[in-house]
């Protein structure tokens, strides 16, 4: 079973640039978008019903931010949207999907890029984060944790970690949690894979950072309550340019 994870920067824009082609090359059985920047949802859908996808939506209430989604394949036992709270609700930041052997989530972190109210809100969020997933965890069966979080966890997973100390996304306390939540048993699976640093997943637009490989690696799969060898090939597709993000994907055998 093939799992992606994109963070498109606007489900339109990316199927502007190719990404329906792109998916038919790729064929994933479960895709998992954030950022879909669309509340009309049903303008795209039919690209992805053609696909063989069933497509579950949790788009923000702000029109034209945040949002989130899981296209998949086989349809889902269940969708559960949000997490109970009503900022990260509002703002479309995780859906849950179960089916019969593992459920998995779609989430989009908050940036703290903006100021201290929003890096506010981005530590809550990450505690909520936490507690969340460990109740997922403990249900036990094999889980995935999919999306962007906005977070480096070490040096290597940025290209100048002293410049960027004291950036958002690189603080001390973020790059804690990362930390904490692995040790409570979420498997970064691209780092259990690879172990050598500039492999990215984001770059900024300024100064041409992608053609230099000047990024920052903040999209994740994470797995829990499964065997270490049902974690097949990860790849992070850095030569996929349909956003600002590039896909992550994991060949998971259950």
């Amino acid at each position: 079973m093939k799992i992606i994870t994109f963070n498109v920067n606007g489900v339109r824009s990316a199927l502007n640039k190719g990404l329906r082609e792109w998916l038919i090359r790729e064929n994933p059985d479960i895709l998992c978008l954030q950022e879909i920047k669309l509340a009309e949802t049903q303008l795209v859908e039919p690209v992805f019903d053609e696909l063989g996808f069933h497509c579950y939506w949790y788009p923000a209430v702000k029109r034209g931010y945040s949002g989130v989604a899981i296209l998949s394949k086989k349809p889902a036992n269940q969708i559960v949207t949000g997490s109970g709270k009503e900022l990260y609700d509002a703002e479309g930041r995780i859906l849950l999907a179960r089916y019969d052997h593992f459920q998995l989530v779609s989430a989009y972190f908050p940036s703290g890029t903006t100021g201290d109210v929003r890096q506010g809100v981005k530590y809550n969020f990450l505690d909520d984060f936490y507690t969340y997933a460990g109740e997922l965890k403990k249900e036990g069966l094999p889980l995935l944790i999919c999306g962007d979080v906005n977070i480096c966890h070490t040096d290597i997973d940025i290209h100048n970690p002293k410049s960027n100390a004291r950036t958002s996304g690189f603080l001390p306390e973020e790059r804690a949690w990362v930390g904490k939540f692995i040790e409570a048993g979420f498997v970064d699976t691209f780092r259990h894979k690879v172990k050598d640093p500039h492999h990215y997943t984001w770059w900024s637009y300024r100064a041409g950072s992608r053609a230099k490989n000047l990024g920052w690696r903040i999209d994740y799969i994470f797995a829990a309550n499964m065997e270490a060898d049902a974690l097949q090939n990860v790849q992070i597709h850095a030569d996929v340019f349909l956003s600002d993000h590039c896909p992550v994907s994991l060949d998971l055998n259950l």
